[in-house]
């Protein structure tokens, strides 16, 4: 079994590379954002059902992207918390 220090270490890791991802995922939800402009733009007073679905969906993608990195943030907030307490 691992000594304190080294599940200390392998939390800091994991930790390290779960924000990563939180970087990654912001980099993705800017770019959904920009989708979103370029779409709303692009098809400006349409009422196609076509057009209001890729809406929808960018802005569901958009949420889902946003809610993966409040999740991550929690893990990482619990994974600290139990690391503190070793």
């Amino acid at each position: 079994m691992p000594g304190v220090e080294e599940i200390r270490a392998g939390i800091a890791l994991a930790n390290e590379k779960a924000s990563a991802s939180i970087a990654a995922l912001q980099q993705a939800a800017q770019a959904l954002e920009e989708a979103q402009q370029s779409l709303a733009q692009a098809t400006a007073g349409s009422t196609q059902e076509e057009i209001n679905q890729a809406h929808g969906l960018l802005a569901e993608a958009l949420q889902a992207v946003t809610g993966t990195q409040s999740t991550i943030l929690a893990c990482i907030s619990s994974a600290e918390s139990y690391s503190a307490r070793l």
